[in-house]
């Protein structure tokens, strides 16, 4: 394959996630590509003052591509040849022109309960949020982590928490009115964080007696594209897009692919509490995706071959649309009579 003579461009956020996973990016790239050069570009996007906001400043509709936008105008203004993106972050309709064109191997997509003592041993697929007290407050700013968190029965409270990963860390170090925080494992894993079997969390300026339990995907299903990174870049560009194949790695791609099909047939975006994971076998590929509603969740699943995780998508969509129609229409129905 022919080298550029001149670097890679790749258009990233500035927070401390996404600068570690556009490095990381560069790194694979210049393995797979040997004499390729990268260069890191760091755009601030609409999104990242919300990182600063309270819940009650923050609107109840938000437009699409709060963490995006900048990164595609840097493409289609030609200051950069590619976005890195985590790929949750990435609307399922891409603007005219750019594409993604490629997946990186997944990340733990699962999310991690965190506290500030261990809570106990805890028996393989037990939800570590039985183990947390009732009345007990765990912060997020996720509304599908609260949703799952409310609807788990167990009288837990959610707070409300923004920040970058290291912030939000603190942030349940010092607070006393916070028991635990929920964050995602391939989050802290990018940022150096490791997670033992005692439930110790090691990492730079970690506070002391952190302790961290990952939650198993039948107790709190991952949003769509969770733990993966995607690589954006314009239609046009052939040079990069074949630098790009070299990179992309299939089985997560037709996971992930499956997953944000979801979320587009049921209307929802990057900032949607809707949640989806997929999981392949040799020649099928599961699909478990889920839907908040007031007090519960509504969740449902299928199989189909492993190349048709679109059609198992838009299926699944389309049962969960009728289903919520159906209730919907028993709770009027219900609330209509004299």
């Amino acid at each position: 394959m022919k080298i550029l003579n001149r670097p890679l461009r790749l258009a990233t956020r500035g927070s401390a996630l996404a600068l570690a996973q556009a490095h990381w990016v560069g790194d694979c790239l210049r393995r797979l590509s040997p004499g390729l050069r990268v260069a890191v570009r760091v755009f601030k996007t609409s999104g990242d003052w919300l990182q600063g906001k309270a819940q009650d400043e923050i609107p109840d509709s938000l437009p699409k591509g709060l963490f995006t936008k900048e990164l595609e105008n840097a493409l289609w203004e030609g200051e950069a040849d590619l976005a890195v993106h985590s790929l949750k972050d990435l609307p399922t309709e891409l603007p005219a022109g750019l594409c993604l064109a490629a997946v990186s191997p997944r990340e733990d997509a699962r999310d991690v309960l965190l506290t500030k003592r261990p809570i106990g041993a805890i028996a393989e697929g037990e939800n570590p949020l039985c183990c947390l007290p009732p009345g007990a407050v765990v912060g997020t700013g996720s509304p599908r982590r609260r949703a799952f968190l409310l609807a788990a029965g167990l009288k837990l409270r959610a707070a409300s928490l923004r920040g970058n990963v290291p912030t939000r860390i603190r942030k349940l170090a010092d607070s006393s009115d916070l028991d635990g925080i929920l964050l995602a494992a391939a989050g802290l894993k990018r940022l150096g964080y490791s997670l033992s079997e005692n439930q110790a969390i090691e990492g730079q300026d970690v506070p002391p007696n952190i302790f961290a339990a990952p939650l198993p995907v039948k107790h709190m299903i991952p949003c769509a594209a969770q733990g993966a990174v995607g690589l954006e870049t314009c239609l046009d560009d052939s040079e990069t897009r074949s630098i790009c194949r070299l990179f992309n790695d299939v089985s997560s791609q037709i996971c992930v692919e499956a997953e944000r099909r979801f979320l587009q047939a049921m209307g929802g975006g990057c900032q949607s509490p809707l949640a989806a994971y997929a999981q392949l076998a040799e020649s099928t590929i599961r699909l478990i995706v889920a839907k908040p509603l007031d007090g519960g969740v509504k969740i449902m699943e299928g199989t189909a071959e492993r190349n048709s995780g679109a059609g198992l998508a838009a299926e699944l969509a389309a049962k969960m649309q009728s289903a919520l129609r159906e209730e919907t229409t028993k709770e009027f129905r219900l609330s209509s009579k004299p």
